[in-house]
């Protein structure tokens, strides 16, 4: 098997999923036990709605074969442009040589999930909703979305033992 160029051949860890993690659980354990997360796919999975224009990310089910997904897209995100009764038709950036190209892809449902990369934004958009209401009100208010600041001052406590300086080794060199 030297030099194998299958469709899924390096994918043994890539589409893996945990053994137990909070999964679906199995008929007949005792509800102690700890639920599986690789086998039967969860019905939530199922009832998910999806709307074109929605954003999604790939990640492939290892217990589903139908409707998988060439391995180079296995985390992409990309956006959906048609829904169809049992897939979704996805459009995403690949990067081929120099290029980048739109490729459209159609993956089972079982194989996305509905990416959380607009969450912070979308929260934000909301915040200043509020803030435009209360400008109109009273004074003055920041709008745009500012990046986290930094940790404010605080004393280190050392417990007693006196702080050590480290510094770099300085570099000698030794001929033979």
């Amino acid at each position: 098997m030297t030099n194998t160029k299958r469709e899924r051949r390096g994918t043994c860890y890539m589409f893996s999923r945990p053994f137990r993690k909070h999964g679906v659980g199995v008929p007949g354990w005792h509800s102690s036990k700890k639920k599986r997360k690789h086998g039967v796919v969860p019905l939530a999975t199922y009832m998910q709605i999806y709307k074109k224009g929605d954003i999604m990310d790939i990640k492939e089910m290892d217990s589903v074969e139908k409707g998988t997904h060439h391995k180079s897209y296995h985390g992409k995100t990309g956006r959906v442009y048609n829904v169809t009764q049992h897939a979704v038709e996805i459009v995403i950036n690949k990067q081929v040589k120099g290029k980048i190209l739109a490729k459209r892809i159609n993956i089972c449902i079982e194989h996305i999930k509905c990416s959380k990369s607009q969450d912070s934004f979308l929260k934000c958009v909301k915040e200043n909703k509020k803030k435009k209401e209360a400008k109109q009100k009273g004074p003055w208010v920041q709008l745009k979305c500012q990046p986290a600041s930094t940790r404010e001052i605080h004393f280190v406590r050392t417990n007693g033992k006196e702080p050590e300086q480290w510094e770099p080794i300085l570099y000698e060199f030794m001929a033979w």
